[in-house]
């Protein structure tokens, strides 16, 4: 690995030489993967459309449990993410990611834990007052990317300048942290243009949780805590793990040893149990497609590291070939509460 301590938050990239152990075997086809969940949105937005004052206001708390779906749903899941207990892409379903962060939520409001959002849990999510919905003018910069399909094989990738985003569509649900599907939702399906007004989540602008102390990750449960000096959760991530046959993540205690934003990455067969026979060895460009993402926070176990994916609709529901992977937004997220020296402690 590269860097330091005391190049944390630098904008350069970094070489990484032997990382290839944090490729998932779908992060090479993630051209593959955006394209068929491009479609499935375009599909399921068809003609849809939101009254955002009227979700805004709305006051009902109804129970939400595995399998619920819709607009409340979708309202706990932008409180959720605004308490920095995010639920990876927010997407107004009620699924597994969703039922580990209420829990973790819960737990660190001294609630009563029980995976559903209760009457209680509504009522102290909702001292966040903030409107849920927000509207944003797309931008000539927006519109400009540069946006380029990801090619699925990684010779291909190579001889790429940047690992940049695919599409407006997939550039503004990662900065609003939802789905491309449900941001077309919230928009009817139209197409974006500059200067068009879109609805989004509104999950800018929240403040940092203070006195973050170290990192302790549930192997069972798929969750990243950040603990205070009190031992108390300030907050949870949903995340992706080796697969316990070929590349367990090993339980005890590690510490980060580097953070670098804007990773290079070397995709390295030799490190990769899956790898094609015929796969070579070669250097992938930065960018948020990158197959470790927007940043990457380097632990004292060589080669294994916390970092974004360019897939962020597999975390917490699919497994890696090693390391630690989070959406693209909550590794940043990450990233402002972390530095160098934190420990890392990896419980069942």
């Amino acid at each position: 690995m590269a860097g330091s301590s005391h190049q944390r938050r630098s904008t350069f990239t970094v070489r990484f030489v032997a990382i290839g152990l944090c490729c998932t075997a779908l992060a090479l086809a993630g051209g593959s993967v955006y394209a068929k969940t491009a479609k499935a949105g375009a599909k399921n937005a068809a003609n849809a459309s939101f009254d955002v004052d009227t979700f805004n206001s709305a006051s009902d708390s109804p129970l939400l449990r595995v399998g619920s779906k819709g607009a409340a749903v979708v309202r706990a899941q932008v409180l959720l993410d605004r308490a920095w207990f995010s639920c990876g892409e927010i997407d107004g379903r009620y699924a597994a990611n969703m039922q580990r962060m209420v829990k973790a939520y819960q737990s660190a409001r001294d609630l009563k834990v029980t995976g559903t959002v209760t009457a209680e849990t509504w009522t102290a999510l909702r001292e966040d007052a903030t409107p849920l919905l927000t509207r944003y003018t797309v931008t000539d910069k927006d519109m400009a990317g540069p946006f380029e399909k990801t090619p699925a094989d990684m010779n291909e990738r190579a001889k790429m300048k940047a690992l940049v985003y695919e599409s407006i569509e997939e550039a503004l649900s990662e900065r609003f942290h939802t789905s491309i599907a449900y941001l077309k939702q919230l928009n009817g399906g139209r197409k974006i243009e500059s200067g068009q007004e879109i609805v989004v989540p509104n999950t800018q602008g929240t403040s940092t949780p203070v006195k973050a102390a170290s990192i302790q990750i549930d192997k069972t449960e798929r969750v990243l805590y950040v603990l205070g000096a009190n031992k108390r959760p300030v907050a949870g991530f949903p995340i992706s793990i080796g697969n316990e046959k070929n590349d367990p993540l090993p339980i005890g205690i590690m510490s980060i040893k580097n953070e670098v934003k804007n990773p290079t990455f070397t995709y390295d067969p030799k490190l990769l149990k899956t790898a094609p026979k015929t796969a070579e060895k070669v250097d992938i460009a930065a960018g948020p497609n990158n197959p470790v993402g927007s940043i990457w926070m380097g632990l004292t176990k060589p080669h294994w590291g916390i970092h974004g994916t360019p897939n962020p609709s597999n975390v917490g529901h699919s497994e890696t070939n090693g390391c630690i992977h989070m959406t693209n937004w909550d590794a940043e997220r990450l990233s402002t509460l972390a530095k160098a020296g934190f420990k890392v402690d990896v419980k069942l």
